[in-house]
This record gives C-alpha cells, sequence and structure tokens, in this order.
C-alpha cells in the first residue's frame, strides 16, 4: 500500500479565557422589538447582538416562537441593560 500525502492542520490561536464573562441574555422577543432594543442599547453604548434559529432573511415571516430572538450583551454590561429596559418599560403610557 502506497504511502498518504502528509496531512498540514490549519493555524490556530489559542482560546484564551474571556475577562469579561462573555455573552449575557438580556431579552427574548420578536425580530421587530428586537431591532428596537439593539438600536437602543447602542445608542447608550452597549454592544449588542441579536441571535435566532432562522435566517430571516430567508424567512421572513415567522410564527409564534418559532421567530423568537434572543439578545445578547456582553456580561459586564447585562445588568445596565436590564435597568434600561426596565426604566424604557414603565415609562409614561401614550392614550
Amino acid at each position: 500500500m502506497t504511502r498518504r500525502g502528509k496531512v498540514i492542520r490549519f493555524p490556530t490561536l489559542p482560546r484564551e479565557p474571556r475577562a469579561d464573562g462573555g455573552l449575557a441574555e438580556v431579552r427574548r422577543c420578536d425580530r421587530a422589538e428586537a431591532v428596537v432594543v439593539k438600536s437602543l442599547f447602542e445608542s447608550e453604548g452597549i454592544p449588542t447582538l441579536l441571535s435566532s434559529r432562522l435566517a430571516h432573511s430567508v424567512h421572513p415571516f415567522t410564527v409564534g416562537d418559532q421567530g423568537e430572538v434572543i439578545i445578547l450583551v456582553p456580561a459586564a454590561e447585562a445588568q445596565r441593560a436590564s435597568r434600561l429596559l426596565a426604566r424604557i418599560g414603565s415609562g409614561p403610557r401614550l392614550s
């Protein structure tokens, strides 16, 4: 049997533990609300990531929990983001 060629692995960077603890989930909602919340957080200087099980560009219409979007922020900013949502949510209502 002939010898096969040598396998050369792709170089990888060593994974370092993150000092900030990674990402934390702040809220689960539909896509429209997630875009508004992301804009709110980013206007306050909180980096935001939206995560979903669907590619919304392929499946623009969803039903129920199928279209659920998870809003993630850095763990160090999670408490501030939650307070911001609570403050906005308890604001005055327009009739």
